[in-house]
C-alpha cells in the first residue's frame, strides 16, 4: 500500500491518496486538491470522505466530474455535500453510496471498513484499510477533533472516545490535520480526552 499526502487549503486538510494494486482511492480532497490529485493518480477509482465538513469535500464534485468516478460518504453527513450547513460556498456534491454505520465493502477488490466515530460531526467515521486509519478530525497526534459546532455532539465525542481506548488492535493514524500517529499512542492520553470533553455534556 501506497500513501501520498498533501495538505490543503487555509486549514491544511490532509487529502491522502491510497495506492493498492494499481487502483487509487482519493480520500478527503480538500479546497484546491484537484490539480494535485490529478497529478499523482494513474487509476483512480474512487473518493471518499471520513465526515461532511467542507474542509475535506471542496472538491468532491470537481474530481468526480473529471475522474468520472463515485463518492463514498457516511449516511449522516451526507446532507452536508448538497446543503453548505456552515455557508462557505462549497462546492455542491452528491454521494453515490452513502455508507452505514461500521459498514465494510469492496471497491475494485479493495476492502475498505468505516468506523463510526460520531461526536465531530453525526456520520464521522474513520477509514480503515488493512492496517492503517484514515480518522478524519476523530483523532489528531496528542489531539482530538472538536465537538462545538453545529451538528456536533460532546456525548457523542466521549462515547467514541471510550469506544476506541477498548479496541485491542493497533492502527497507523493519518489524520485529518498533522502528522501521523498510532493508535496506541493515542490511548495512552484517552482518559485525560475522555475527562475533559465530560466537563461539557
Amino acid at each position: 500500500m501506497k500513501i501520498q499526502s498533501q495538505p490543503m487549503g487555509d486549514y491544511q486538510t490532509n487529502c491522502y491518496i491510497v495506492t493498492i494494486d494499481g487502483k487509487d482511492l482519493i480520500i478527503d480532497p480538500g479546497m484546491n486538491a484537484t490539480s494535485w490529485v490529478k497529478s499523482h493518480v494513474t487509476n483512480p477509482v474512487a473518493i471518499l470522505n471520513t465526515h461532511g465538513h467542507f474542509d475535506h469535500v471542496w472538491s468532491n464534485n470537481e474530481l468526480k466530474r473529471d475522474l468520472n468516478i463515485p463518492i463514498y460518504i457516511p449516511e449522516d453527513d451526507a446532507f452536508m455535500l448538497e446543503k453548505d450547513p456552515f455557508s462557505k460556498g462549497t462546492p455542491s456534491s452528491q454521494a453515490d453510496f452513502k455508507v452505514d454505520t461500521e459498514d465494510s465493502i469492496d471497491i475494485s477488490g479493495i476492502k475498505v471498513k468505516f468506523r463510526h466515530f460520531a461526536g465531530h460531526t453525526p456520520g464521522n467515521s474513520i477509514i480503515e484499510i488493512k492496517d492503517v486509519w484514515f480518522c478524519g478530525d476523530f483523532l489528531f497526534l496528542q489531539s482530538i477533533g472538536r465537538y462545538d459546532f453545529p451538528y456536533s455532539s460532546a456525548k457523542n465525542m466521549r462515547d467514541s472516545l471510550i469506544k476506541a481506548k477498548n479496541i485491542k488492535e493497533d492502527f497507523t493514524l493519518y489524520p485529518g490535520h498533522g502528522m501521523p500517529t498510532t493508535l496506541k499512542q493515542e490511548q495512552s492520553i484517552m482518559n485525560w480526552w475522555i475527562q475533559e470533553v465530560e466537563k461539557s455534556i
